[in-house]
């Protein structure tokens, strides 16, 4: 481990010297993740993607690609692009990407259960902006904004996770 690791204490995310507050899925931390469970997964994770809406924020990095209108991300376990990013109109089910609100305005993607998603371990795992502080995720871990904007300008591809229980 060190400092250039993105590492979920129980007091916050510790990257680059600094610990950032966060929030976790309303599982918890999770040993056996399943789809829906909210459980935030044990295990060492990279960073595989950056989103950004361009409509609200200036492209944070060279690596990151703007979200479109029509980007979705599947989480339909039966369906071959499962825990992958879709383009609407897409049949299964889904989550929108662009959203109203700010959540997914700027999004760090992970590695888990990606790139070969085996069925029912859970979709995305993202760094995003909380809704408020405190308010638990889905499983993803969620930040203030300005801290999801200093920590995408410093991470890169491959950029480790750690999450311990």
């Amino acid at each position: 481990m060190s400092v250039f690791d993105l590492c979920l204490t129980p007091t916050g995310l510790r990257f680059w010297g600094r610990k950032f507050p966060c929030t976790i899925g309303r599982g918890g931390v999770v040993r056996d993740k399943r789809e829906g469970d909210g459980g935030t997964p044990v295990g060492l994770h990279h960073i595989v993607g950056l989103l950004y809406r361009p409509d609200r924020m200036a492209c944070p990095t060279p690596w990151a690609q703007p979200i479109g209108k029509d980007d979705l991300w599947s989480d339909f376990s039966d369906d071959a692009h499962y825990n992958q990013m879709v383009r609407a109109p897409y049949p299964h089910s889904h989550e929108h990407l662009r959203r109203a609100d700010p959540l997914y305005d700027l999004v760090l993607v992970t590695d888990w259960n990606w790139p070969v998603a085996k069925p029912g371990r859970g979709s995305a795992i993202f760094l995003h902006q909380y809704r408020r502080k405190g308010y638990p995720t889905e499983g993803c871990i969620a930040l203030r904004r300005d801290h999801m904007r200093w920590i995408a300008e410093r991470a890169a591809p491959g950029t480790r996770l750690i999450v311990r229980r």
